[in-house]
């Protein structure tokens, strides 16, 4: 455990940002207010975790000892449950180790695309919104949709949705490809089995990037009247906004905000954080880890299968990792296929 951790570096760490923190004109920048408080978070919560696992190992350890001198059977059982538990979030404190890349602590910019299959691929998507939803929810992350295209008749044609909490692009950035499904078809009346693709992209959420400059007359703005369900402003105004970024040919849009000036704010944050992805990606050192290259979304390029006839069974393509338990991981029981993604990519 200790190789794991520099305490004492830390503790450095932690103490230099309440310092900053504590200082008159520190809340006069709120850009670095809000770095500096997750920043510090993500440190306070380490040294907690190591903490909390470092006394349960020691509690563990005494009640061994305990349970040798009184030969207590029921004493033994007790103890291998709390064991499997530490082991699994010892595991975990140790993936957050692994969790080192530039953006690694940002939230996450989630997209969703329909791909090949027609109404089969549009319910595909609105299952893996679903199943993202469920892990957000399971890990204490919130969702926040920003843009949500309803699909002909049934499911979802795309959705772009913040994950947002600590690591949350580190973890969810093992998301990114196509996905796809196999499944005897709700749609089809003859009950065959179909194959139905959606494409999963992953950016890390950028408040700001001085490196980044985006000229006016690089962007094309449009705007239109926002679509789907809810809100007294959808359907009404044209407040949804589409950005268009000319030398890239990057395109964002965002229609949930109440106002065409919010969704443009919006809109333009995800820009930026596409156009860092986008230098990242031009860095070949970190193309893998940052973006990695989106296929064309059909047969032969999918990141992971998802079987839910003849058989149950996912698996992931690039690591090799399966789950028979398909309701599950549909429910956003996806932890260890990121998981195992992470320990084989670093």
């Amino acid at each position: 455990m200790e190789t794991l951790f520099d305490l004492a570096k830390l503790q450095n760490e932690i103490d230099g940002l309440l310092k900053r923190q504590s200082q008159e004109d520190f809340y006069k920048n709120l850009n670095e207010v809000k770095e500096v408080n997750q920043k510090l978070k993500i440190l306070q919560d380490k040294v907690n975790s190591y903490k909390d696992i470092t006394a349960r190992a020691d509690e563990i350890e005494e009640l061994i000892e305990l349970a040798e001198a009184e030969e207590d059977e029921a004493l033994a059982d007790e103890i291998i449950k709390d064991f499997e538990i530490l082991k699994k979030d010892i595991e975990k404190l140790n993936l957050k180790t692994l969790l080192k890349g530039e953006y690694d602590a940002h939230n996450a910019i989630i997209t969703l695309h329909a791909g090949a299959g027609g109404t089969e691929a549009q319910d595909w998507t609105e299952m893996l919104y679903r199943m993202y939803s469920r892990y957000a929810e399971k890990n204490n992350f919130a969702v926040k949709v920003i843009d949500y295209l309803e699909g002909d008749g049934a499911g979802i044609k795309s959705v772009t949705f913040i994950v947002e909490g600590s690591n949350a692009y580190g973890y969810l950035k093992a998301e990114k490809g196509v996905h796809r499904l196999v499944r005897i078809s709700p749609f089809d009346a003859n009950s065959r089995r179909h194959t139905s693709f959606a494409s999963v992209e992953v950016a890390p959420e950028i408040e700001q990037d001085t490196d980044i400059e985006i000229k006016p007359d690089e962007l094309k703005i449009d705007t239109y009247r926002s679509g789907g369900a809810g809100g007294q402003h959808v359907n009404k105004t044209e407040s949804a906004v589409r950005i268009t970024h000319i030398p890239t040919g990057i395109v964002v849009q965002c229609q949930n905000e109440r106002s065409q000036t919010q969704n443009k704010e919006t809109a333009m944050k995800m820009l930026i954080s596409k156009l860092v992805e986008l230098k990242e990606r031009e860095n070949q050192q970190k193309a893998e880890s940052l973006k990695g290259e989106i296929k064309k979304i059909e047969w032969g390029s999918q990141i992971r299968s998802y079987v839910f006839c003849p058989y149950t069974l996912v698996k992931d393509h690039r690591t090799g990792y399966e789950d028979s338990d398909v309701q599950a991981v549909m429910d956003g029981e996806i932890d260890e296929f990121i998981n195992d993604y992470l320990r084989k990519t670093q």
